[in-house]
Parts: C-alpha cells; structure tokens; sequence
C-alpha cells in the first residue's frame, strides 16, 4: 500500500474532520434523546436491519431489530402502495406498557423504546 492509502482519511483532513463531526453529532443526539423520561433504549440500524449502536443489551437489540425492520419495510411498502409519491417518515406503536417509535431515513432507522408511564401523574 502506498502512504496514502496507508493513512486512509487521515490524509484527508475534510473527510476526516466530517467523519469526526458525524460520529460526535451521534452521540450528542442519543444522549439527548436518552435524557429523556421514561426512554428505555435506542437502536440505530440500516436498512437491512443491522445494528450500527444500540443502548440495549445484545439479546435485546437482536430480537427488537428483527422484528422492527421486517414491520418498517411492510409500514413502508403499504404507505407507497397506498400513494406511489409518499414515503414513510415516522411509525409509533404503542402498547400498554411500552411505546416504540420508528423513524426511518434513506440509510438508517432510528429506534427509540420507551415506557410512557414515567412523568405521568396518578
């Protein structure tokens, strides 16, 4: 390999300042988002399902985004099935212990698990 390619972004210093700002811009958004009453977990995935960072455990993470990406692709398929210029932006399940929100973006989905009893007054 040749020096540069060696250094990879590091002989670039654009890309490596944008990976830099991306990677601390998450982690300031799921700090964030974690602050938040009641919030349970986060998964961040891509489209096919893979976990690229999650606050749960490994047991937990996997069998969340199993089933979250397979009833995102069908929430998504339905919305362009029922209106071919639509897209899916954000799909909220609610049960009565747990309320998991769904948001997906052309890469990405971003999970957030939470317990929407927390905050509430009795």
């Amino acid at each position: 390999k040749t020096q540069k390619q060696k250094q990879g972004n590091k002989g670039n210093p654009t890309m490596a300042a944008a990976a830099t700002n991306s990677a601390s811009e998450v982690e300031e958004t799921l700090a964030r988002i974690r602050s938040h009453n009641g919030v349970e977990g986060v998964i961040i995935m891509n489209r096919e399902g893979a976990t690229l960072q999650t606050t749960l455990s490994e047991e937990q993470t996997a069998e969340h985004a199993a089933m979250l990406s397979q009833l995102t692709s069908r929430a998504s398929n339905l919305v362009r099935d029922l209106d071919p210029t639509d897209e899916l932006s954000m799909l909220r399940v609610r049960s009565r212990n747990r309320e998991i929100m769904i948001a997906p973006d052309k890469e990405f989905i971003l999970i957030v698990i939470q317990n929407p009893h927390i905050g509430e007054s009795s």
